[in-house]
């Protein structure tokens, strides 16, 4: 998604402007600027990329569960009011709550607009500081979004969160989003290079619909890599059966990789079923629109196609194994026939010997 922007829809409706280029084409300019001056728009960015590192607030999206005890964590996140000042609410399937460790700022950006140059459409920009509360969305599918809070704070926040998580991620296999945003009251919404304008600081709702993207590409991007260490460390069976004609593994042991696949198949299926659009567009269609527009530009259809494929390959190595394990099972007991047929023969020789031995006496 590097260089990439996506002018995001008003909370009202109306699509988005995909801008699929990079910083310095000038077609990216002609596209936009029916939105806003072609200058005023590189101008904006080029004085953002500027900025000293951490000068922008951090949206950050952390995988760090299969789920969370939604009632216990929302109890929990109640009793930090007078700590925090946190006020949850409910939202289908997602918690929302103003999380409090310290004051934050974010930058506002604002246009000169009696400044600007009629030769050069050049627009002169000015910073402001605006006072904000960090703010948490915890998903039930085990991944928080964090609004507002320095990397310090985060890391304390996901300190208290183990307590409510289900079946933890290890910490090396923690996925994260990181993200940046500001605040630019004159221009329309959008998302460029990982940098997030917002229009106002004000509600949770856009935010909201911004997280549930967030949150659904950060758990894509943990079974993304699940699905290819599995590919990884299935790799060698393929290519045994192809120099020797058979799989150099034991009943036991094939059944078990069996089942390390099936697994993984039921896994992939369960965050199918994640990836789909929240409810919550249902009774707030509004925000459907800045929710599609985060996800397109997270690119997460084209990565979920991605991961279907990888798991359709998954799914031919299962159904060869399988195949493979009936045929040992057949072999094994064609073996068991021969071998009975052929103690009924030891024993009819012996028998018919015993009874010649007898009649020649």
């Amino acid at each position: 998604t590097s260089q990439k922007l996506k002018i995001l829809p008003e909370e009202d409706g109306g699509p988005g402007t995909d801008v699929d280029e990079y910083l310095g084409l000038t077609g990216v300019y002609d596209q936009v600027e029916h939105m806003r001056g072609a200058q005023g728009l590189r101008d904006e960015i080029n004085r953002l990329k500027s900025l000293p590192p951490g000068s922008l607030p951090r949206v950050t999206a952390y995988a760090t569960a299969s789920s969370y005890t939604m009632t216990q964590l929302f109890k929990w996140i109640e009793s930090r009011k007078g700590q925090n000042d946190t006020a949850p609410k409910l939202l289908d399937e997602c918690i929302y709550t103003p999380f409090v460790y310290g004051p934050s700022e974010a930058i506002a950006i604002n246009m000169e607009e009696d400044l600007i140059d009629t030769d050069t459409h050049a627009v002169k920009f000015y910073e402001s500081y605006v006072p904000i509360k960090s703010e948490v969305f915890l998903f039930d599918y085990g991944v928080a979004v964090v609004w507002g809070m320095t990397e310090q704070h985060e890391r304390e926040f996901l300190r208290e969160l183990e307590s409510f998580e289900v079946e933890k991620v290890d910490e090396d296999d923690i996925e994260t989003e990181e993200l940046e945003f500001y605040i630019n009251s004159k221009a329309q919404s959008r998302i460029y290079n990982d940098v997030i304008s917002l229009r106002t600081t004000k509600g949770h709702m856009a935010k909201l619909a911004i997280s549930h993207a967030i949150a659904q590409a950060t758990k894509l991007s943990l079974y993304e890599g699940l699905v290819d260490e599995t590919i990884e460390a299935t790799r060698y069976i393929p290519q045994r059966m192809a120099e020797s004609g058979t799989v150099e593994m034991t009943r036991k042991g094939l059944i078990k990789k069996i089942g390390q696949l099936f697994i993984m198949r039921v896994n992939v299926n369960l965050v199918s079923n994640i990836l789909d659009t929240p409810e919550i567009f249902w009774s707030e269609p509004t925000l459907q629109p800045l929710y599609m527009a985060i996800r397109e530009y997270l690119e997460i259809p084209q990565r979920v196609e991605i991961m279907n494929h990888r798991v359709s390959v998954i799914s031919d190595l299962l159904d060869m194994l399988n195949g493979h394990l009936n045929g040992m099972h057949g072999e094994f007991l064609e073996w068991i026939v021969i071998i009975l047929i052929g103690v009924e023969i030891v024993i009819g020789v012996v028998t018919i010997t015993v009874e010649a031995a007898k009649l020649s006496y």
